[in-house]
């Protein structure tokens, strides 16, 4: 369970990281134009995004979430800076049910 725990809390973090550099570029593109920027970033963040949900769906089988927190935590890595809060919301959580 710990090994979930900590697996889950580091892409949780990353994938926050990754999804406001995202929102930057975004933002820097669309808002003031930046023509040159690199497309690398939206296929980073991708992959990392994919490698959170399979590490949040490991550890919410693991200490059986219903299906609502589940979807939940999930689509927390689509919000900029959400993954952070909903991230240490279910830390507390598990540390707290699980002991761990």
């Amino acid at each position: 369970m710990a090994g979930s725990l900590l697996r889950y809390r580091v892409l949780a973090y990353a994938t926050g990281v990754w999804l406001l550099v995202l929102t930057a570029e975004m933002v820097a593109k669309y808002v003031f134009g930046v023509d040159n920027l690199p497309t690398w970033i939206a296929i980073v963040h991708g992959w990392v995004y994919f490698v959170y949900l399979i590490l949040t769906l490991d550890l919410a089988v693991k200490v059986r979430w219903p299906a609502g927190r589940t979807v939940g935590t999930l689509l927390a890595g689509t919000v900029p800076f959400l993954s952070f809060f909903v991230e240490h919301w279910r830390t507390q959580q598990v540390k707290r049910d699980f002991g761990v």
